[in-house]
Order: C-alpha cells, then structure tokens, then sequence
C-alpha cells in the first residue's frame, strides 16, 4: 500500500512537470508567433492573477512567480485529475479519448470561471485563438495526464489504448 502511494505521488509530480513544461512552452511559442518578444510576459500574465496589473511592472520577481502559479495549476489539474478519474468513469475509455474530453473541461474551466474571477486583464480573442487554446491544453495537458494515469495502475486502470 505504500509502494502504490508513493508510486502514485511521484506519479502525480513527474505528471505537473510534463503536462506544466509542454503547456507553458507552448503559451511561450504562441506568444512569439503572435509578435511578442519579451517571454517573461506570458508569466507576468499569470501572475496578474493575483497580482493585477502591477504584475506587468514588476520584473522577473513577477515573472518567477507568474512560473510558481502556472505549475501550481498544472498540478491542481493533475490532481484532480487522479482524484476523480476512478469516481466518475465506470467503464474502460480510450486513454486519449478521456485526456480530449479533459483538455475542453480544463479550457472551460480556465476561461469560462477561473480567468475571469482573477485580476487578469480581459484579452479580446478570436475564435481561432480559443481552439488553438484549446487544442494546446487537450494535446500538452489532457491527453499527458490522461497517458500518466495509467503508469500508476496499469493493470487496474479503466483507461485503456
């Protein structure tokens, strides 16, 4: 029973490091493909967040913890994840079917409830802005968490292939 705890925490963290390094190289290349040049805005706009415009102003300081929140929601996602996953589903799904349906969730969740309760500032988007934000938290967030689920049981998971 400790094996399996310890197993699924390591698990868990190696899982928020993956899915939280793809997802924000992601949101980095995004920005530069968009005409941005100084990357330590996308962190700035995470830590704006919390911290509301200052964050734009206040240098690395911001940055760092623009960093410390984004991985911090990427393990807030990885745990839900591996918390409610066994609860809910019933009956074996496709690994990746179950990590699509749980990027457009995590997408939902995000811009619908958790973006605008923060202190970040409204950004007018496209249509074709918020699919590729979607589509990036399906393929680096979703379907990596859905594919770590199953290193933690794989003889007992009712994820499959």
């Amino acid at each position: 029973m400790k094996f399996n705890l310890m197993n699924k925490t390591k698990t868990i963290l190696i899982a928020t490091l993956l899915v939280g390094t793809l997802d924000g190289l992601a949101a980095i290349i995004q920005f530069l493909i968009n005409g941005g040049s100084d990357i330590s805005k996308v962190f700035q706009f995470i830590a704006s967040g919390v911290f509301g415009k200052t964050a734009f102003s206040g240098g690395t300081t911001m940055a760092l913890y623009g960093v410390v929140f984004h991985y911090l929601i990427a393990l807030v996602w990885v745990v839900l994840f591996f918390l409610l996953y066994p609860k809910i589903i019933k009956k074996s799904l496709n690994k990746y079917l179950v990590g699509t349906v749980y990027g457009i969730l995590i997408w939902l969740a995000m811009n619908k409830v958790v973006l605008p309760l923060s202190y970040t500032p409204n950004l007018e988007k496209t249509i074709m802005q918020d699919v590729v934000a979607a589509l990036i938290l399906i393929v680096f967030v979703g379907i990596p968490t859905a594919v770590m689920y199953t290193v933690v049981k794989p003889n007992q998971t009712k994820i499959t292939d």
